[in-house]
């Protein structure tokens, strides 16, 4: 099993940063001109340069954190398009993302066809569909949520439009004419999107 993003990421740029793992106090001490190394300033700046360097590498986690999630949405985004593509023309597609996410994610060649599960390898893989599932759940709920608010927005304004309570001072009639067809229009599109 090829490692993870998340792995080769910490393993790239957090093995050897911690300030100690290449200087030690001593060899930063014998750095300065001979005549300073006994400031007691100096194991100050190195515990300042060390407290600076953590606080980095935190923010370099966090970072992958955010770089891992990332990669997992463009993972169900291609397989999205994979399960709406399946039987149709691939035309439009780009191939040789196809072929990338196919060698990132355990693919060979970018066919489709994956190696057996053993033990060790179901559980993250269905861990992983659950997530994905999960992760595709919100995105349709947050979605609706959406619809939903901008069609009550849409109503709303229409029934004001009815009982003649306006948002706005009284204009001309092209103005009002003009506001009722926006809203239809946004009322429409709404629906039609749906």
């Amino acid at each position: 099993m090829p490692p993870s993003e998340s792995t080769i990421l910490t393993n790239f740029l957090l093995t050897p940063a911690p300030l100690p793992a290449f200087v030690s106090l001593r060899q930063f001490t014998d750095i300065f001109p001979p005549k300073h190394r006994s400031n007691p300033i100096i194991k100050e700046l190195y515990r300042e340069l060390h407290h600076l360097r953590s606080a980095d590498i935190e923010q370099v986690r966090r970072n992958i954190a955010t770089e891992v999630k990332h990669g997992e949405k463009q993972r169900r985004r291609i397989a999205k398009v994979r399960q709406r593509s399946e039987g149709q023309d691939m035309t439009g597609l780009d191939i040789s993302e196809l072929n990338m996410e196919g060698e990132l994610f355990g693919l060979s060649d970018g066919s489709r066809t994956r190696t057996p599960h053993t033990l060790q390898t179901v559980h993250p893989s269905i861990e992983e569909a659950c997530a994905t599932v999960e992760a595709n759940i919100s995105e349709i709920e947050a979605e609706t949520e959406g619809l939903l608010s901008e069609l009550a927005e849409a109503v709303g304004a229409l029934s004001d439009l009815r009982y003649g309570r306006f948002s706005k001072p009284a204009g001309s009639s092209d103005e009002l004419t003009e506001e009722v067809l926006s809203t239809l229009r946004r009322l429409e599109s709404a629906c039609e999107e749906t």
